[in-house]
């Protein structure tokens, strides 16, 4: 895919708002994910669930398995390079990805540096606890924005607790003034020009959704109610019992978030959960949402 400009790159992901991204492993999963609603699909080897269980160092995707899935719908697709990892976001541009994710749930591969996503055609999405870290990303020249949670553990509060922390202080940056707003750039470390236009616009310039740990239709709709502009579900629908009753009842969750009657419908019958891992329990060398900020 050849694109232009950042504005440009922002306006493909603007056309992903309201909508659920779905983890997939392979090309019929990513059937499943399209034919039940997903606006698009993430390709990787294992879910997060699978990489926090099995340890060791997780990389990008086999292309020949990101080209099956490529090839097997027409919904976008995107795909995942280590943080710092410049020559696997050059791959992943080469095999056409629609966009590529620097994300946490890999093992970085550059511990001062992310990738300098300027020099991509493809758009990124990048991970982000807080608005300073949402606003160096964007900085780097992410055009969507997503929280970090804590993914693979079907925990939804520190999705919640990211979300939250970044509407909370977009507000707070929207009644600064302009002597205000340069000392918060530098406490949030973040571009001053960026957080000008954040007072302008009254939000992030990018779209900003909700990830790690949303494993149910309540969970979608938890988010969307909190303020984000979309979820990505990952080990949630297929490491459940019934996947595909799963995504649809999580897209349409997504979609209904402010109608309990039908939130309360698309919740029956499910099938079981994916095995959930409190995030409380886990130790902090074992938290993916410190990695890369």
């Amino acid at each position: 895919m050849e694109t232009g400009s950042w504005r440009l790159k922002g306006g493909l992901a603007q056309m992903l708002k309201g909508g659920v991204i779905m983890d997939v492993v392979n090309a019929d999963q990513a059937k499943i994910a399209e034919q039940t609603g997903a606006v698009a699909v993430m390709a990787l080897e294992r879910v997060p669930a699978d990489i926090r269980r099995d340890g060791g160092v997780a990389r990008m995707s086999d292309p020949k398995m990101i080209k099956d899935i490529i090839n097997s719908v027409s919904i976008p697709v995107m795909a995942k390079c280590r943080i710092g990892h410049l020559a696997e976001a050059q791959i992943l541009q080469h095999l056409g990805v629609d966009y590529a994710d620097e994300s946490e749930v890999l093992t970085p591969a550059d511990t001062n540096f992310h990738v300098n996503k300027w020099d991509f055609n493809m758009p990124f999405v990048c991970g982000a606890t807080d608005l300073g870290e949402a606003l160096r990303r964007i900085g780097e020249g992410a055009a969507m924005i997503r929280t970090k949670g804590e993914a693979g553990t079907g925990d939804v509060v520190q999705a919640v607790f990211h979300a939250r922390t970044v509407i909370g202080q977009l507000k707070k940056i929207i009644s600064l003034n302009d002597e205000e707003l340069m000392t918060e750039a530098k406490n949030l470390g973040a571009p001053y020009e960026l957080l000008t236009e954040v007072k302008k616009l009254g939000r992030l310039p990018v779209v900003n959704f909700a990830a790690g740990g949303i494993a149910t239709p309540a969970d979608a709709a938890l988010m969307m109610q909190i303020g984000v502009d979309g979820v990505f579900v990952g080990s949630g629908i297929f490491k459940s019992g019934d996947a595909e009753k799963r995504a649809k009842a999580i897209v349409q969750a997504t979609t209904h978030y402010n109608n309990p009657e039908i939130l309360a419908k698309v919740s029956e019958d499910l099938g079981e959960p994916m095995v959930g891992i409190s995030v409380s329990t886990l130790p902090k060398e074992e938290r993916l949402e410190k990695r890369g900020v």
